[in-house]
């Protein structure tokens, strides 16, 4: 991996900026700081500003593993073009399938994991998120936690930060709904920035010339080919989009 603010990897952004690009973002722990409790996950101030002013020079899209209503709402006074919810998988044409299938999983995992303290079971309609950041055992409570998904029938299980994600096998996962939306803005390239294992789906794209994948965080196994340090230095990619977009249209 090659750290994205390295002098030379300027000129890359300068031509992306100038292509016919579009913006994509996660939320969590790329638009906004991670934190212990999901709920009270929100952008900073100036990344909203940042945000805000990047959206009326690119189309903008934010995909997320949250549910696509509450990641609309935290992203009030930003009008990003679309957002994409449950990691690709809302909107969906199969909806009321999904849901179906969802909603038989929730009370196994409720019934397997009531004695588990620390562990926040989040039915998300089109998925289910079981986060145990807020457990004291976290390695044996992951354990017990993909303990109850080998009890599940037709799921697909993707990890994250202190979080197990049960998907339908079937449903798109945020490659597939990334190239839907680039092709929906008829965008030439792509810029996508992402945290976890889910946005791996995006990394390992073979689209050299028309995607800048950039992963917040260093990790060797990623398939991503660029990192920023942290989430703190969202800020800093947006600005030098926003001046290299404003530059070129003055």
């Amino acid at each position: 991996m090659t750290y994205l603010f390295n002098r030379p990897n300027h000129d890359l952004l300068e031509t992306f900026a100038w292509s016919n690009v579009l913006l994509a973002f996660d939320y969590d722990g790329t638009l906004a700081p991670l934190v212990s409790a999901p709920k009270r996950a929100t952008m900073r101030a100036s990344t909203r500003q940042l945000l805000r002013r990047a959206s009326k020079l690119y189309p903008c899209v934010v995909i997320s593993g949250r549910a696509q209503g509450d990641a609309l709402g935290r992203l009030r006074g930003v009008e990003v073009c679309r957002v994409v919810g449950n990691h690709g998988a809302e909107p969906s044409p199969n909806a009321e399938a999904t849901r179906r299938r969802v909603q038989q999983w929730v009370p196994v995992l409720k019934a397997r994991l009531r004695r588990r303290q620390g562990v926040v079971i989040e039915d998300k309609g089109f998925s289910v998120a079981v986060h145990y950041r807020q457990a004291r055992e976290r390695s044996s409570t992951r354990r017990a936690v993909l303990a109850a998904a080998r009890s599940l029938k037709d799921v697909r299980i993707v990890g994250g930060k202190l979080v197990v994600n049960f998907l339908v096998p079937d449903a798109p996962h945020k490659g597939l709904a990334l190239e839907r939306e680039r092709s929906h803005f008829a965008c030439d390239t792509v810029i996508y920035v992402g945290d976890d294992e889910t946005d791996e789906d995006v990394f390992q794209l073979d689209r050299p010339g028309q995607l800048l994948s950039i992963r917040v965080g260093r990790k060797q196994a990623s398939a991503a080919p660029y990192y920023i340090r942290n989430q703190a230095e969202i800020d800093r990619l947006l600005e030098i989009l926003v001046t290299l977009r404003g530059d070129h249209r003055d």
